[in-house]
């Protein structure tokens, strides 16, 4: 008996993701492909590998092949990388926001790591600006930042585009047309905190910051306790929060960039690493 690369890879990303509609997305393949994956396995190890109640799970026999499978995929990375990627090693320094690396790049990051283990990735979280500052200097390789529009870092690559939105917990919530906008916003400078301030402003509404933090986990910590509302894109919105729209007390903010730059090189493992972000981040 002899275990198939892609059938163990189906069920890494079922046992982490806990569902087969997302473990779909992981690997590139239909809900159903990967369904036929588990049953493949299953039968033939011949044992139940999944608890298929309201909660997906692993059964015992499950656990225990989790972690061989784990380990005969990653060393069938290693060697394809090493006979087909030989020149691509050494050391790559990335920059980005933090709630980036919280929300989307988490995976991505993981994912590339993986697939090249000879390229030591070191990576950073900043706020845009500082992260820019840096790069100028030459502190990074890459840096992924925000902008206001495309012309903010004119050689950056766009990699895609916000749509930002209002969030706040409408459970908690009480906005009135007479009091003060409560915000919970990043400290300057932001490029979220300064699109929803200038949008006040241009309204003639009156705010006030009562919550401040660098932290996405922050953040969101303070707006489901209902402090105040907060700017988000919206692909950043966690499900327990909800999109605030009301025309007459809030207005609709611009759309922020998303721009990735890099230092003229030729170093094969940052020219692969900015490939591999672009493909993965482009919608």
């Amino acid at each position: 008996m002899s275990f198939d690369s892609l059938t163990l890879e189906c069920f890494i990303a079922v046992a982490e993701t806990g569902s087969f509609t997302r473990a779909a997305e992981k690997v590139s393949r239909t809900q159903s492909a990967v369904s036929q994956q588990i049953t493949k396995l299953e039968n033939q190890v011949g044992k139940a590998l999944f608890l298929r109640s309201r909660h997906l799970s692993l059964t015992a026999e499950g656990e225990i092949l989790l972690s061989y499978a784990k380990r005969i995929v990653q060393l069938n990375r290693d060697a394809m990388d090493r006979f087909k990627h030989p020149e691509l090693q050494g050391e790559v320094r990335f920059g980005l926001p933090e709630d980036f690396a919280s929300v989307f790049l988490s995976d991505v990051l993981s994912e590339y790591a993986s697939l090249h283990p000879r390229i030591l990735l070191k990576v950073e979280c900043d706020l845009t600006l500082n992260l820019f500052a840096r790069f100028k200097k030459k502190q990074f390789d890459l840096v992924l930042v925000k902008m206001n529009k495309p012309e903010d870092f004119p050689n950056g690559m766009d990699v895609w585009s916000e749509v930002l939105e209002w969030v706040g917990n409408r459970n908690l919530l009480n906005l009135e047309e007479d009091s003060p906008v409560p915000l919970v916003l990043s400290p300057q400078p932001c490029v979220y905190r300064a699109r929803a301030i200038q949008s006040l402003e241009k309204l003639n509404r009156q705010w006030r910051i009562v919550f401040s933090s660098h932290s996405y986990a922050g953040t969101v910590a303070a707006v489901k306790a209902g402090m105040g509302i907060t700017v988000l894109p919206r692909n950043m919105i966690p499900e327990d929060l909800q999109i605030i729209r009301t025309k007459k007390l809030l207005p609709k903010l611009a759309d922020t960039h998303i721009s990735l730059l890099k230092h003229h090189s030729k170093n094969l493992a940052v020219n692969s690493l900015e490939k591999f972000v672009v493909e993965r981040l482009k919608p």
